[in-house]
C-alpha cells in the first residue's frame, strides 16, 4: 500500500498512551500524526516520574525514540489542540484525518472548593511535580514552601512530593493528611521506601493504634499496614535530611486558615470514621474539627481533564460511549456527547483522558494499545485515502506564528543535552525553559 493509500489518524498528546497507540497503529500500516502540547514527548513519563529514577526514565525515553523513528509516525511538538489552541478537533477533521485519538492526559487539577484555597502557600501536587521535573512554564515559577507542610492525599504522588520536600527543600516537617485509613492508602511499599528513612515510626505506631478500632470494625487487620511500613523502613536508604514525616489518618480538610498576611497559617480538619457503602469503604465525617498549624498546603487528590479541548465533560472525565460499537475488553474508547445522546464519530480517548489519574505508565501503555485496536476496527469500516495528508498538514503548520518541533529537531535537542551533561559531568541534563530548548534546536525566533 502506498503512502497515499493509507488510513490517517491524528493523536493529540504524546505521553505514554498516545505514543504506544501510535506504535500499534503504525505497525498495522496506519499513518499517524502526533500533535503534542510540549516540545518534548513523553508526558508524565518524562515530567511525572521523580528525577532520580533515571534508569526508568532513560528506558522509557529509548522506547519513545524508537516509536518516533517509525516512518509511519509523524511528530509536531509545541502544538496545542483545543478550542483555545492552535487547532481544534474540527480543524483536524477538515485536514482529512479519518480518526482522532485524544490522549492529552488530565491537564486540569481537582480542588475541593474549600475556603482559603487561594491563599499564598496553597498548591496542587501536579504543579510541584512539573516544577521539579523542569516542565515549562512550571519550571520557571516560584513556589514558596514553608517549614511545616501538609500534603492532602494518600497516593504515590503524595510520596513523590514528600520526597522532594525532604530531599530538596529540607523542610522541618511533612504531614500527609489521609481521608480514610491505612488500608485504603494508594502508595505501595517500593514508593514508600524513598521517604521511609524520615518517617517517624513512633508517631506512625501511635496513629495506627488510634485508628485500629475503626479498622477492626470493618474486618481490617492493622498488622498488615504495620508490616508494610516496617518493611519499607527496613529497605530504605540513609536519612538525607532532618525532615520529620508523619501521617494523619481519618481526617478531611474543611478550610485553610489565613495567617493574617494572605498566606497559609493552618488547616482545619474534621475527624472521620469509616463505613461500608455499596461494598466500598468510605469516610464519614464525625463533626469534630480542629486546627493543625502549617504554612504550606499541597493537594495531591487527583486530576481532571482539560475542558477546553472540545469534548463533553462530566465528573472530571470526557464522556465515553456507554454502548460502544468497538469495545475492547469490555471497555469503551469512543468519545460521546451525553447531551445529544450520540457518539462523536471518529473520535476516541485513551489514558488519563479516558480515565483521569488511573494507573502509571504500564496502565497507560495498555490503554493506548487498546484504543488503537478500537480505532483499527473503526477504520476497517472506511476506505483508505487516495492521497497523502502531509502537504495539507505542513501547510497548516506553516500558518502558525510560533516554532513547531519535528522529529529531526528532537534529535538536535537530545544531542545538545547529552553534550551539556558530559561537559558538566552529570548523569542527566534537561533544559528547563522552552527558549533554551528552541535555541538548542535552532528554532528560537523562528516563526512559520
Amino acid at each position: 500500500m502506498s503512502l497515499e493509500n493509507r488510513y490517517w489518524v491524528a493523536i493529540a498528546g504524546a505521553g505514554p498512551a498516545g505514543l504506544y497507540a501510535a506504535q500499534h497503529l503504525a505497525e498495522n500500516g496506519v499513518q499517524v500524526v502526533l500533535f503534542n502540547r510540549d516540545i518534548r514527548p513523553g508526558g508524565l513519563a518524562e515530567y511525572g516520574i521523580y528525577p532520580d529514577k533515571l534508569r526508568l526514565k532513560n528506558g522509557l525515553r529509548a522506547q519513545f525514540q524508537q516509536i518516533l523513528s517509525l516512518p509511519e509516525v509523524h511528530y509536531y511538538g509545541n502544538v496545542r489542540i483545543g478550542r483555545e489552541g492552535d487547532f481544534t478537533l474540527d480543524d483536524l477533521r477538515q485536514l482529512g484525518f479519518q480518526a482522532i485519538l485524544v490522549a492529552v492526559g488530565a491537564q486540569g487539577t481537582k480542588w475541593l472548593g474549600l475556603p482559603g484555597e487561594t491563599l499564598e502557600g496553597v498548591y496542587h501536587a501536579k504543579d510541584i511535580v512539573y516544577h521539579y521535573n523542569k516542565l515549562p512554564p512550571y519550571s520557571q515559577r516560584t513556589y514558596k514552601i514553608g517549614k511545616k507542610v501538609a500534603i492532602v492525599g494518600g497516593g504515590n504522588v503524595m510520596v513523590d512530593v514528600a520526597h522532594y520536600l525532604i530531599d530538596v527543600c529540607r523542610v522541618d516537617e511533612v504531614v500527609a493528611i489521609v481521608r480514610r485509613g491505612p488500608k485504603e492508602v494508594k502508595f505501595d511499599r517500593r514508593e514508600l521506601e524513598m521517604v521511609a528513612a524520615n518517617l517517624d515510626w513512633d508517631a506512625f505506631e501511635a496513629e495506627l493504634e488510634r485508628v485500629a478500632p475503626v479498622m477492626r470494625a470493618l474486618g481490617q487487620d492493622p498488622e498488615t499496614s504495620r508490616e508494610l511500613v516496617r518493611n519499607a523502613i527496613t529497605k530504605a536508604g540513609p536519612k538525607r535530611s532532618p525532615t520529620r514525616l508523619w501521617i494523619r489518618f481519618l481526617a478531611s480538610p474543611r478550610r485553610i486558615l489565613d495567617n493574617g498576611q494572605g498566606a497559609v497559617g493552618g488547616i482545619e480538619l474534621e475527624d472521620n470514621t469509616l463505613v461500608l457503602q455499596n461494598g466500598e469503604v468510605v469516610a464519614k465525617g464525625l463533626g469534630h474539627t480542629w486546627v493543625m498549624p502549617v504554612d504550606t498546603v499541597i493537594f495531591a487528590i487527583g486530576d481532571r481533564v482539560d475542558e477546553t479541548l472540545g469534548l463533553p465533560v462530566h465528573r472530571y472525565e470526557y464522556d465515553k460511549n456507554p454502548h460502544p460499537r468497538f469495545p475492547i475488553e469490555g471497555e469503551s474508547y469512543e468519545a460521546y456527547d451525553s447531551e445529544r445522546n450520540e457518539p462523536i464519530k471518529g473520535v476516541f480517548v485513551a489514558g488519563w483522558s479516558r480515565k483521569a489519574s488511573s494507573g502509571l505508565v504500564g496502565t497507560a501503555r495498555k490503554d493506548g494499545v487498546n484504543a488503537a485496536r478500537a480505532i483499527l476496527s473503526y477504520l476497517a469500516t472506511l476506505s483508505p485515502l487516495s492521497e497523502s495528508l502531509l502537504p495539507h498538514i505542513e501547510q497548516a503548520i506553516h500558518m502558525l506564528s510560533h516554532p513547531v518541533v519535528t522529529k529531526e529537531h528532537l534529535e538536535r535537542l537530545y544531542q545538545a543535552e547529552a553534550e551539556r551533561a558530559r561537559a558538566l559531568g552529570l548523569d542527566d541534563y534537561r533544559f528547563a525553559t522552552n527558549e533554551e530548548m528552541l535555541e538548542a534546536m535552532g528554532l528560537l525566533g523562528v516563526a512559520h
